[in-house]
């Protein structure tokens, strides 16, 4: 890792990287459930049956996962992707139904209980058994997974098969090597905001809990360190990094510096003998540790064609509710991320890296309720920074990108409707849970079946009624 640590310095001052492309890529993981709303442990089953590369496993057998390759926003493209993966999603519906499964956008399946997430419910995929059988060498000991919120939540797991109940939309941006600190540190700024009005995880084992519960549920499944380590200061694999940075090599420096790797597998290839010989090497046991490694916002390094690029691989959005909610939320993250890194005086040299921390924090506990600081205007309930100051930014942003006016207005509208209403994924799930009554889990089990009801008529979750 060191050796290609030391490469990538060279290419950073040296080498032709490919520049910023304007193009949407995204990853979307989804749940897996049976005819009544509870986990159907089938991935491989349904992967068989959809039959297409784009898809894949993730690490429950209760998860897959869809990869949408990178596509221009500009004129209608927006909708253009949105429609593709409404496309895809119907087809992997169609062929998982026919096994008797149906799909699932939704931050954390609210049916799952602890008995659903062990060891025994991992993916097949070797990578993962490997991960959880160092992770847990690592520790040294059990997870404690301890989360207050509405309700508490304190229990144990001997397996790192809990985080499987994360589902995530991970939003790609591909920029230049200079460009790249200011992209950064933007998405960091923003990443609250994302939160707050994105919201879709408000329960975990039956418990209500956070709004977007995935975000300490994900810091807590995956930590290495046992409390000792904790008390000493050492950091967690999941991370939302502790300073503003001045160039991509920071992040890839801390990576090598503060984490031991957790898979020791090597490639072949010298990387500095590659870069020597004149070919693009593709750093891969520096590649493989960044993987291990979950940034909020994750720096990538990728070779396609011989040329090398960097991403900003923005990870704090759940799955869900809609597709459209999702093009809405990757909407208004690309809106911003065209104005933020490009202002006079960036926002980060306005606002301390632990307020930014603190936003993420309080967004994923309240939601739209939370309060969060913003500079010029101080501590404000997260709607009203929004509708304020963030969404003309989108606006602007988008017209920028070249998004056509209509489609810019029906996506970003989504998100104005969710700040007006206060309605999210996670408050619908909640009201909902709530007027139903009786018995929890069966109370979820309904709620759950008619999600997903709402979620196939691409109606927005602000405009849904309790």
């Amino acid at each position: 890792m060191r050796r290609c640590l030391d490469v990538f310095a060279q290419m950073l001052a040296a080498s032709r990287f490919a520049d910023e492309r304007p193009l949407a890529g995204l990853e979307i993981e989804l749940n897996l459930v049976d005819a009544g709303g509870e986990p159907a442990m089938c991935n491989a089953a349904v992967l068989d049956a959809i039959q297409r590369p784009d898809w894949a496993t993730e690490l429950g057998q209760f998860n897959i996962e869809i990869n949408i390759e990178p596509q221009d926003l500009a004129g209608d493209g927006a909708l253009r992707l949105e429609n593709d993966v409404r496309a895809r999603l119907d087809h992997a519906e169609e062929r998982a139904r026919s096994l008797g499964g149906h799909l699932a956008l939704i931050g954390i399946l609210p049916t799952l209980r602890e008995r659903d997430v062990d060891e025994g419910t991992l993916s097949a995929n070797p990578r993962y058994r490997l991960l959880n059988e160092q992770i847990f060498a690592a520790r040294g000991e059990d997870l404690h997974l301890c989360v207050e919120g509405v309700e508490r939540l304190d229990t144990h797991a001997a397996s790192i098969a809990p985080e499987a109940a994360c589902t995530s939309v991970q939003l790609h941006l591909q920029v230049s090597p200079e460009a790249f600190a200011a992209h950064w540190n933007a998405a960091q700024a923003v990443a609250g905001a994302q939160v707050a009005v994105a919201a879709n995880s408000p329960y975990l084992f039956g418990k209500e809990l956070h709004r977007e519960t995935r975000i300490t549920l994900f810091e807590q499944a995956t930590d290495t360190r046992p409390a000792e380590l904790k008390a000493q200061g050492v950091r967690p694999r999941v991370w939302f990094g502790e300073r503003w940075i001045t160039s991509v090599f920071d992040l890839f420096e801390e990576n090598v510096r503060y984490f031991p790797a957790l898979l020791p597998i090597c490639a072949e290839s010298d990387p500095a003998a590659e870069l020597a010989a004149g070919r693009t090497p593709e750093l891969d046991e520096l590649t493989l540790h960044n993987g291990t490694i979950y940034r909020w916002n994750r720096p990538v390094y990728a070779v396609v064609g011989g040329v090398p690029h960097l991403r900003v691989e923005n990870r704090v959005l759940p799955a869900g509710p809609t597709v459209l909610d999702i093009a809405a939320n990757a909407a208004f993250y690309y809106g911003l991320m065209r104005v933020l890194p490009f202002g006079e005086r960036p926002i980060w040299s306005q606002m301390s890296f632990a307020a930014a921390e603190d936003n993420l924090t309080t967004a994923a506990r309240h939601g739209l309720d939370a309060r969060l600081y913003w500079p010029g205007i101080g501590e404000v309930p997260a709607a009203e920074l929004i509708l304020r100051r963030l969404l003309p930014m989108a606006y602007e942003g988008l017209a920028v990108r070249g998004v056509d006016t209509a489609v810019a207005d029906r996506l970003l509208r989504v998100i104005e409707g969710r700040c007006l209403t206060g309605r999210t994924g996670a408050t619908w799930q909640v009201e909902k849970v709530r007027a139903l009554g009786g018995d929890r889990h069966e109370a979820l089990r309904l709620m759950t079946l008619e999600y997903i009801e709402r979620m196939h008529t691409n109606e927005p979750v602000h405009t849904w009624e309790v």
